[in-house]
């Protein structure tokens, strides 16, 4: 008699009971065959282990077994069908569970990263977002996350990255200006939700930085990288200044040193209090103006003048069109 053929004995059967039930839990509808074959078990071992499933349970509080306390089974699949389906589940119901918003959160981050091409059709995500939807404590809200125009401007880049080719489009640089840029890509890096590009830029023969959403139509240009371009790798730093660039003078807390990092503050001072000064290069006043509206007004600026009245004068600006 072979291995999987033998009777099985009344250990081995709590052990398939143990291994079935979370099993038979994790899938919404399980033919007794394929069962079987995931055990390396008869089917008969199958049908007999789901029938003792169907009497077992957790009696309640009356210490004798009610309806509620026992495993239930979709009887008509399982007998007309060979299907195993559960019904009702004890025990196991009352471990601890994500609440339908935390399902619903954590279900919007997956689709996020699914969004990216990286992951794009990646089993394993939509798996899990379906293992999240059936074990969250209540139905979570149906929802979507919606794809960016970046979405299509991230797989042109990446793609001639990978061929090592030039690249053309319409950039709106941070003073609003827009003009054609030809450049040689180097590398994706993102910061929270925004993706960046380091290329070398032939109009200004260094190596820049540029945001995703602030291209139009990026396409290929045929032409392969440049020679002054091989050889070059970009430095952690995310953005690179300009020569075009201002140096400011800003006031902020002290604790919010580090929501400015990335601008590569060269001078650092205690101002007294909680709050120091740095001096930062930035590339327009409308630059200036976007870092300290992201701050929420804690960042103050002190010197140049016309940086200072440009802040200014952005921030009426942007009240009246808030009062009309």
């Amino acid at each position: 008699m072979s291995e999987q053929q033998r009777p099985l004995q009344a250990q081995d059967k709590l052990a398939v009971l143990l291994a079935l039930v979370p099993y038979l839990i994790d899938r919404e509808r399980v033919p007794v065959a394929e069962a079987a074959a995931h055990f390396a078990l008869p089917a008969q071992a199958i049908r007999d282990a789901v029938r003792l499933i169907a009497v077992s349970g957790v009696p309640g509080d009356t210490r004798a077994y009610q309806v509620d306390d026992l495993f239930d089974i979709d009887w008509d699949a399982f007998l007309d069908d060979d299907e195993i389906v559960l019904t009702h589940r004890v025990a196991l119901d009352d471990a601890p569970r994500f609440s339908a918003r935390e399902a619903a959160a954590l279900i919007a981050g997956l689709q996020y990263l699914s969004a990216i091409p990286e992951n794009a059709d990646r089993a394993a995500i939509a798996g899990l977002m379906d293992k999240l939807s059936r074990g969250a404590s209540a139905r979570p809200s149906a929802l979507a996350v919606e794809s960016r125009a970046v979405d299509a401007s991230l797989a042109v880049v990446r793609t001639a990255i990978d061929a090592g080719e030039q690249l053309a489009f319409q950039y709106r640089n941070a003073r609003g200006d827009r003009e054609l840029r030809t450049v040689d890509p180097l590398r994706l890096d993102s910061l929270d939700a925004d993706w960046y590009l380091r290329a070398y830029d032939h109009g200004r023969d260094a190596v820049r930085t540029f945001r995703l959403d602030r291209m139009r139509d990026p396409r290929p240009t045929g032409e392969p990288r440049s020679e002054l371009a091989e050889g070059l790798v970009p430095g952690e730093q995310l953005f690179e200044g300009g020569a075009d660039d201002s140096t400011v003078t800003v006031s902020l807390p002290t604790a919010a040193l580090g929501l400015i990092a990335d601008y590569r503050p060269d001078a650092v001072a205690d101002a007294g209090g909680d709050r120091s000064t740095a001096r930062l290069r930035i590339a327009g006043g409308t630059g200036l103006a976007r870092l300290a509206a992201s701050l929420g007004g804690a960042l103050e600026v002190l010197e140049p003048a016309p940086a200072r009245e440009a802040v200014a004068a952005w921030a009426r600006d942007a009240a009246q069109r808030y009062r009309a």
